[in-house]
């Protein structure tokens, strides 16, 4: 009913830049929040950055001040831009998104299918 598809991942040295992007699709009423996680080997997912749909954001301290948030309400899609990039945010990104369906109107969260960043020394 739902897919929510990632774009954007890579190969960068460290230092440099990436923007992930996430759109939404599908029997959607609204969208409440969307947000990226990783998920680094070995390691428990985590939450990266979240925006709410009035546009309120919320960071993890390890990327304060290097990744921006943004969304395009209009086409339920969300960004992640991402500068001086560290090889310790290597991870596979997710895209999350937690919406109103239409079909059913019931509100439940998706993930997207994971895109890989990796960020070399």
């Amino acid at each position: 009913q739902v897919q929510l598809v990632e774009s954007g991942g890579g190969l960068v040295q460290a230092g440099g830049s990436l923007r992930l992007s996430c759109a939404a699709s599908g029997s959607i009423f609204s969208v409440n929040g969307m947000g990226w996680y990783r998920q680094a080997p070995g390691k428990q997912r985590e939450l990266v950055a979240s925006i709410r749909s009035g546009g309120y954001t919320n960071y993890a301290d390890s990327v304060k001040g290097r990744f921006t948030i943004s969304r395009d309400n209009a086409k339920n899609t969300v960004y992640l831009q991402m500068n001086s990039l560290k090889p310790e945010d290597t991870a596979v990104y997710y895209c999350n998104a937690d919406l109103w369906v239409a079909a059913n109107r019931r509100r439940d969260a998706y993930w997207g299918q994971g895109t890989q960043v990796t960020v070399s020394s």
